[in-house]
Parts: C-alpha cells; sequence; structure tokens
C-alpha cells in the first residue's frame, strides 16, 4: 500500500489527535501539538486517553449513510438531486446507480476517500496500543489487561470490516517499522480463510479480559464487552460460513501474483456448525447478564394502549429506545442517531412551512414494503386469505383498521392485514403516526396524526429536493418522542449494531444451514416473531401458506430465515452485509426500484408504481474494487475479482 510508510512517519505527531464525535469520555483525546509517543503514554491518564482514540475511528463508521450496509442495501433509496443535504455521504445511496470504479472507488474504507474511513489507519492505532501498553508506570494489571483486550477486539472490528467489503486483505498484526524496505512495505493479502481466522483468533484473545458488563455506563457506555466480543465472532463466522466466502465458483480460480488462492474453492458445512457454536455462546452470555427482548413499557404520558399500538411500540422502540434502558441492545453505534429528520414526513402545518429545515428524504421503495407478512406471519405472495392481485386497488381505511390506518382516508389494500413490524417500520400515505407530541389514541380532541402524502398534501413534495421519492418513510428510525413541528426536536438513540432478535436469528440461520430444520431453529425464530404478536413459523405456514410445507426443508426454511432476518433488521445497517454474504443481493436487485407517483394528488393517479431507477448491480460489485493507483505503488497486490 502506497502510504503505509509515510503514515507511520506520521503517526508520532497526529494520530494522537483523533477527534470523535459524541461519547462523552471519548473527547478527552490528547491535542495536537502534544502529539508524542512519549506523552501519550507517560502515565495512565494519558494512555487512556489514546485507548480513546482506537475507538475514535470506530464512532466515524457508525455513520450509516456511510455504511454500505444501510445505504447501499436497496431497502433505502434517494433522490440524486440531494446532494446538498448529504454531500459525500449520498455516495453510498449512488453506488446502486452504478457509479462504483476502479479509478476512484466510492466508500473507500482501504485509504479512507469518498466518504469513508482507513481501517489500515485505525489498525495502526490499536498497533500503536498494544506496543506501548508497558511505558505507563502507574497502570494497574487488571486495567492493563482490559486495555489490551479493548485494543485487540478493535483491531479485530476494523479487520472485519475489511473482509466484508475486499475479501482477502493484508493482515496488519504489528506495525511496519520506520526503517522498512519498501519490499516489506509492499504487503500481500491473506486468503479469505487466514483473514477470518486471524479476527477469531484476536476476539479469543480479547473475550477473557474484558468485563461481561459496563458498570460506570455514564461514562464507559460503548467500551467493548465480552457479550459484544462474542456476538461480534459470530457474525464474523457467520460471514465466513456463508456463500459469498465457502466455495463461491465465483472466485474459485482467484489467485495472488504467487499463485496462491485467496478463496476456498470447496464448500465446507463445518464453517456453519462453528458459526451455531459461537452464536449460541454469544446467546447464553447475553441472556446471563440480563438481555432480553425488548417490550415497551408505557409511561405514564401515555395514554392506555390497544394491542395493536403496543406492539407497533414494542418493535419500533427496540431499537429507538435509549441503549441504557433498553435490555435488547448488545452493541449500539456511537455518537448517537442523526437522520431522524429524514426518516420523518410532515405532520403538521409547521412542519409544512418549516419544510427547509427537515428534509423528510428516506425512501423505502415498493419492493420494502412488500417484503413484510401479511397479520397471518407469511408472506403477502403466499398467504390464501389475502388478495395479492388486488393489493394497489383502493380501500378506505375502516374503524377495524383505525390504530393503521386514517379511518376514512383513501388507500390500498396492500396497506391492511399486515403485520406489527410493517407499521412500526414504514410510514406511508395514510397510515397513522403514533408520537410527534400525540401520544394518547383515546384523545378525540387531538387525534393521533396520520401521513397525508399525495401532490401538495402536508408530506408530499413541495419541489424538486424535499421530497420523499417514493411515498414510504422508514418510521422504524424516528423515536416516537421526537417532534417535528415548528422546527425538529430529536429525542436521541442510538442505532443498535447487534442486538438481541438479530443474534436469535443468527442462531437459527447457522443452526438450520449445520442441521437442517431441527427443533432449536424453530424456538428461536419464534421468540422474535411472537413479539411481533405472530404465530409460529410451523403453525402459520401450515395454516394460511400456499406452500405449508416450506419449513420442513433445509432450502424451504433457508428462505424464510432470510426473509424474517430482512423483515426483523431492517433499516439497521445489517441487511446490505446479509444480501451480500448469502449472495441474493443480485437477486434483489434485478428489478427496477419503484414508488408511487408522488405529485399526484388523487388517489386513482398516485398509486400506480412509477420506476424510480434501474439498480446496477453485478457479480463484481459483492466486493468493492481496490483503488488501481494502490496496484501500481504495491504490485504484491491484485485486484478483486472483474474489476
Amino acid at each position: 500500500m502506497r502510504t503505509m510508510k509515510s503514515y507511520y512517519k506520521y503517526i508520532c505527531i497526529g494520530l494522537l489527535a483523533v477527534s470523535s464525535l459524541s461519547c462523552k469520555k471519548y473527547l478527552d483525546i490528547t491535542p495536537d501539538n502534544l502529539g508524542t509517543l512519549d506523552y501519550a503514554f507517560r502515565n495512565r491518564n494519558e494512555a487512556e486517553n489514546y485507548l480513546y482514540s482506537c475507538y475514535a475511528y470506530l464512532q466515524r463508521l457508525n455513520d450509516v449513510a456511510t455504511n454500505p450496509g444501510f445505504s447501499a442495501s436497496g431497502e433505502l433509496i434517494y433522490s440524486n438531486t440531494l446532494e446538498q443535504y448529504l454531500g459525500f455521504n449520498i455516495t453510498g445511496f449512488n453506488l446502486l446507480r452504478g457509479l462504483q470504479n476502479s479509478g476512484n472507488p466510492g466508500l473507500n474504507t482501504w485509504e479512507g476517500t469518498q466518504g469513508s474511513y482507513s481501517m489500515f489507519r485505525s489498525i495502526r492505532i490499536c498497533n500503536i496500543m498494544l506496543e506501548n501498553i508497558d511505558k505507563p508506570i502507574d497502570l494497574g494489571e487488571s486495567e492493563k489487561k482490559r486495555w489490551i483486550a479493548e485494543a485487540k477486539f478493535l483491531k479485530a472490528y476494523y479487520h472485519y470490516v475489511l473482509l466484508r467489503m475486499y475479501g482477502p486483505i493484508p493482515l496488519i498484526k504489528t506495525n511496519l517499522s520506520i526503517s522498512s524496505t519498501t519490499e516489506e512495505i509492499r504487503v500481500k493479502r491473506s486468503s479469505v480463510d487466514e483473514s477470518v481466522s486471524y479476527i477469531v483468533s484476536l476476539i479469543d484473545e480479547a473475550i477473557p479480559d474484558l468485563p461481561a458488563a459496563i458498570v460506570s455506563q455514564t461514562t464507559e457506555l460503548g467500551r467493548a464487552t465480552s457479550v459484544i466480543a462474542l456476538s461480534l465472532k459470530a457474525d464474523v463466522l457467520a460471514t465466513a460460513a456463508s456463500p459469498l466466502f465457502n466455495g463461491n465458483p465465483d472466485y474459485a480460480s482467484y489467485r495472488d501474483k504467487d499463485g496462491i488462492s485467496l478463496f476456498s474453492a470447496s464448500y465446507d458445512g463445518n464453517k456453519w456448525k462453528l458459526a451455531a457454536d459461537a452464536a449460541k455462546a454469544a446467546i447464553t452470555a447475553a441472556e446471563t447478564q440480563g438481555n432480553r427482548l425488548y417490550t415497551f413499557s408505557a409511561p405514564a404520558s401515555v395514554g392506555r394502549l390497544p394491542d395493536s399500538l403496543k406492539r407497533e411500540l414494542d418493535v419500533q422502540n427496540a431499537v429507538t429506545e435509549k441503549w441504557e434502558l433498553n435490555p435488547e441492545v448488545i452493541w449500539a453505534s456511537n455518537p448517537e442517531f442523526s437522520y431522524q429528520g429524514f426518516a420523518t414526513p410532515r405532520l403538521t402545518d409547521k412542519s409544512a412551512v418549516n419544510a427547509f429545515s427537515n428534509p423528510s428524504t428516506f425512501s423505502a421503495p415498493i419492493s420494502t414494503q412488500e417484503l413484510f407478512y401479511t397479520v397471518n406471519g407469511v408472506p403477502i405472495s403466499e398467504d390464501k386469505t389475502w388478495d395479492y392481485q388486488g393489493r394497489n386497488t383502493l380501500k378506505v381505511g375502516d374503524e377495524a383498521s383505525r390504530y393503521y390506518i386514517k379511518e376514512g382516508y383513501q388507500t390500498i389494500k396492500g396497506h391492511f392485514a399486515r403485520e406489527s413490524r410493517f407499521y412500526a417500520d414504514l410510514a406511508f400515505d395514510g397510515g397513522i403516526w403514533f408520537g410527534n407530541g400525540r401520544i394518547d389514541p383515546n384523545n378525540n380532541s387531538l387525534p393521533l396524526y396520520h401521513v397525508q402524502a399525495r401532490g401538495n398534501s402536508l408530506a408530499g413534495p413541495t419541489d424538486n429536493i424535499r421530497l420523499n421519492i417514493t411515498g414510504y418513510w422508514p418510521k422504524k428510525l424516528v423515536s416516537y418522542q421526537s417532534v417535528y413541528d415548528d422546527g425538529f426536536q430529536p429525542s436521541p438513540f442510538r442505532l443498535p449494531i447487534i442486538r438481541l432478535a438479530g443474534l436469535y436469528l443468527l442462531y437459527a440461520e447457522a443452526l438450520n444451514e449445520a442441521e437442517g430444520p431441527v427443533s432449536e431453529v424453530f424456538t428461536y425464530i419464534d421468540r422474535v416473531r411472537a413479539r411481533a404478536g405472530l404465530q409460529g413459523v410451523q403453525a402459520a405456514w401450515s395454516a394460511y401458506s400456499r406452500n405449508p410445507t416450506r419449513f420442513s426443508s433445509k432450502e424451504g426454511m433457508r428462505q424464510i430465515i432470510h426473509q424474517e432476518r430482512r423483515i426483523e433488521l431492517c433499516f439497521e445497517a445489517q441487511i446490505g452485509w446479509d444480501l451480500r454474504r448469502w449472495k441474493e443481493m443480485q437477486s434483489v436487485l434485478s428489478q427496477p426500484l419503484q414508488g408511487w407517483s408522488v405529485y399526484d394528488s388523487e388517489a386513482i393517479n398516485y398509486y400506480r408504481p412509477a420506476t424510480k431507477f434501474i439498480p446496477v448491480f453485478g457479480t463484481r460489485d459483492y466486493l468493492w474494487p481496490i483503488k488501481n493507483d494502490q496496484l501500481i505503488v504495491n504490485p504484491n497486490l491484485v485486484q478483486n475479482p472483474y474489476w
């Protein structure tokens, strides 16, 4: 890599001043004019500041707009005229438009350009921490062990970020010396299996010396725990076991310049067994520490809730509840989620007047809407009691659906009789919005808001900038306590990176791949479904599906689990990575991404599917290209397949 030697030269004067974005004590980082290694490790307090520098890039990485699992997943789309709101952060959304290239790659995590941050820089900071940890004479042994474990955990995570994007990567086990030769600097890529083995070994080394839980949440929430590390290990092993990296025929002939294969040529089913064991260990550790699926406990300010709204808030608040109050969250992003305004439609007259203050522009395509189950817990195309063919015909909101759809409002049949996660995750024309200052469903003088998205109505497009281009908003990403009226007043939360529901589904997936649909597979997927108010898989498919025995085979259960993960973890910066590791992204993006005809005011015209753009995703796009310049500077590197 071109910059490895030059970066190292400047480590002592620059890398100590890594600025973080939010998290309380993470702000206490050595200032630029004091950036020397001697100063950084002269005592415990200064060394602790350097430890927080190891975390700083983790915080930057958690800007979801620059996370391909979020912005390049196809779950959300974004008008390409809106760069004034996101700037470089629109890069991820634009990757789906076919704008990726090897000359100047978007979200270039290898070098830290085009809207991303260099993971190699982050790894070097962790290595410096490990190399100098013995210098502070007043650092106690137990605390030193914990800090070493944190640095190893972070180093593993940064390598994993690179692995998911690039596949085979150089393993930076130690920093290069300032006197390194040119040939030593020209690092080679290790195979995927070697990379996974090294990442897992770092996590295993870290786990024994990490605390099981954070005791001082005011000052330390966000630092690594053994439960977080165990959960990350499960995620790494599941990725390694998945079709993208486990015997992928597309990469069978891919080798480095010495002829060494960089991908496993044959499928190894034992990798799924390792992933299942790791997921179960993480679940056991999490539950031992009191982690459980979130359920909403209404404060006194909230009126008496019907069961339908309670289930909706169980789902929505599993994401938007404050981390310290949420028993489901194992690991969450830092800083706080900053895009609530992008996910909130205009609901009041004042919000329409102040439209310039809030973009309301994160848009879910119709394909995301149609992913969610019917109220019976099966896909809309499979439910024999649901009118799939007539889903886009008009229907008026009735009393039975009044907590989901405005009574008397004309919308479509497809918005009726859907599962609670549909209403918790998506806002749509005619849909009820619990919150925005109105949280009593029994107050007839101040009824709950509903979305008016057609034409020139409140949430409709005011111009070609402040608009939702599909007519669906990711409501799941907004706290019910946030208010958009005379400006936007957010109720802050941190977006989960790992939560227990996702871990349950990961275990069900890995166990099904390892052993087929055994009873424990259903146990864990059904726990997640029960929170959403759904019957278990076997009962639901047997009673309502046109394919009532789908769950009886490994292949059929795989389809069910994949859809369950896509529903449960929708909009959480996870599904884009899942679709890649499953090798399903190409299929998902094979059709145009559509929304409604949002400029039309009449329902009969508004509810016509309109193509917003045709996504571009081919075999080469499963892995990121290395920038061409890097291949010239370091001739030991080889480009990723098909680039």
